[in-house]
């Protein structure tokens, strides 16, 4: 699939600044690898650099741009990043064909409902009993759906992807190879015999339409009742989500983060990379906690925390710069405490 300049403005509702509008983009990638037939962005300005060396076929800018590289089309966006993901979803849609139908290795159970003409199931993929499938979904090459499992229309589950049985999932979620959606919940108790025994997890899990789950990344079921990921969140790779665990619609939660069980997590929060939240806490609405902090206790909404334990951002950094001052601090005080002594 390809785009010309013209239908590329027209796409990303920009205006073309420069450029012949007939020349053709087969592809995207950033500025200082582009070559003649891709297009590229500026999405920052720390990449000006880049911009103006570019030798990319078309680039999408902000407006009001003081340079511009020679011969490049350029097309004025008020969003240079959001427009550009117009691109690179034309380009990466052109390049995905659904193909309905059932592989011969696949496993199906016979009380399985779905419309084969209308549901993609890949090689060695296995489908439990009484599963439903939704119009559109394709379900990638090895994976689980457990019995009982529900998925709704468009969903997409990248190679071996794990659904445990009676899990639910939305419209147009995809799920990137190797998750695993519905596992037990880690709980174990002290049996008197002085051994763990674990606690059976009833629960299910619940996706929202439009989530996003990252590679290897897992959702425990809950103990009873369900763990929740609202409409539109969008999770990275190697998350781990505890049981009964209630995400709000449209957070954001990056790579390595985890929260435990019980934790309920508000509407359009934004979890940074490496973020551990303790259980049964409760994190307000458009929350930020930045990467690395450990919420310990129960957080209010509409504010950045930062630090372990988190603490409101402006708290966090200063405490993290006086901590940097400490070796001087030390010196100074060794310093005056000989001289003390010495006076002595």
């Amino acid at each position: 699939m390809k785009l010309t300049v013209a239908e590329l403005a027209e796409l990303t509702g920009g205006k073309l600044l420069a450029g012949d509008p007939t020349h053709v983009i087969s592809g995207v990638a950033s500025l200082n690898e582009a070559c003649r037939d891709e297009a590229s962005f500026l999405g920052n300005e720390k990449y000006v650099h880049d911009y103006l060396a570019t030798q990319a076929g078309v680039v999408l800018i902000p407006p009001s741009l003081p340079q511009h590289p020679e011969g490049v089309a350029l097309v004025e966006v008020d969003n240079p990043s959001l427009a550009f993901n117009k691109v690179v979803r034309f380009f990466k849609t052109s390049s995905y064909q659904f193909v309905p139908g059932v592989h011969p290795t696949a496993v199906v159970d016979p009380t399985a409902q779905f419309d084969p003409a209308a549901v993609c199931i890949g090689p060695h993929a296995v489908v439990g009993a009484r599963v439903v499938l939704g119009k559109g979904t394709d379900i990638g090459p090895g994976c689980y759906v457990g019995d009982g499992v529900v998925m709704g229309e468009n969903c997409r589950l990248h190679a071996r992807v794990v659904i445990r049985e009676r899990c639910v999932l939305g419209n147009r979620v995809v799920i990137q190879p190797g998750a695993v959606i519905g596992a037990d919940g880690f709980g174990f108790l002290m049996n008197e015999q002085g051994r763990y025994e674990g606690i059976d997890q009833v629960g299910i899990v619940v996706l929202g339409d439009d989530v996003d789950v990252g590679a290897n990344t897992t959702i425990d079921r809950a103990r009873f009742g369900r763990t929740i990921v609202g409409e539109g969140t969008k999770i990275d790779n190697l998350v781990q989500i505890g049981h009964n665990v209630r995400i709000g619609k449209h957070c954001v939660i990056v790579s390595q983060s985890g929260v435990a069980g019980s934790t309920v997590v508000g509407d359009y929060c934004s979890v940074a990379a490496q973020v551990g939240i303790a259980g049964h806490l409760k994190i307000g609405d458009k929350t930020t906690l930045a990467a690395r902090s450990g919420v310990m206790n129960d957080l209010e909404g509409n504010a950045i925390y930062w630090g372990a334990p988190a603490c409101p951002y402006k708290d966090a950094a200063r405490q993290y710069a006086s901590i940097r001052q400490l070796p001087d601090m030390m010196r100074e005080l060794r310093k005056w405490k000989k001289n003390f002594l010495n006076d002595d």
